[in-house]
């Protein structure tokens, strides 16, 4: 899949970046940099990447950018609901989330853009997330992703599926 980004100019928001996605019929979307958004885009590690992401942990995700995230992972809050730390109706009350429930989103915005990456849309990416695997013992990978453990069993299988190694 190729990522084409452009920054914007000085008319626009600082830190926000537009992004077109290789797809057809797909409009560009605004995320602002390193929003969970913005980490599904741009999966790859730079130098300081993760760094800036322990920051923005530390300080919370906004309410606007998880929801951000939801709509741009043709989602809904109700999906995630075992997932995250949090009850929906608990982050429907808050403005920033707290350091478990922030760190629980990126780890969500980083596997769908590694997913994004590996699968090349969208609907085949979930549609693999909703399949019992196999290799994960016939779970659905979308069920293990209430621990870390979980997140890194899913992690690991999409990278054997990116490097063509089956188990």
């Amino acid at each position: 899949m190729e990522v084409k980004t452009k920054t914007g100019n000085s008319n626009k928001k600082k830190g926000a970046v537009k992004v077109k996605v290789a797809r057809k019929g797909a409009t560009p979307a605004k995320h602002s940099k390193f929003s969970p958004s913005w980490v599904v885009v741009h999966s790859k590690d730079a130098p300081g990447f993760k760094l800036e992401l322990i920051g923005r942990i530390r300080e919370g995700v906004k309410k606007s950018d998880w929801k951000e995230l939801i709509q741009y992972t043709d989602s809904t809050e109700k999906e995630f609901e075992h997932i995250l730390p949090a009850s929906i109706s608990s982050m429907q009350k808050k403005a920033v989330y707290g350091k478990e429930t922030s760190e629980r989103i990126y780890e969500l915005a980083r596997l769908f853009g590694l997913g994004y990456e590996v699968f090349d849309s969208k609907e085949d990416f979930k549609k693999w997330l909703m399949t019992p695997s196999k290799t994960l013992g016939n779970k659905i990978p979308f069920e293990l992703l209430d621990s870390s453990f979980g997140f890194e069993m899913v992690e690991n299988e999409i990278i054997r599926i990116q490097y063509n190694v089956y188990s």
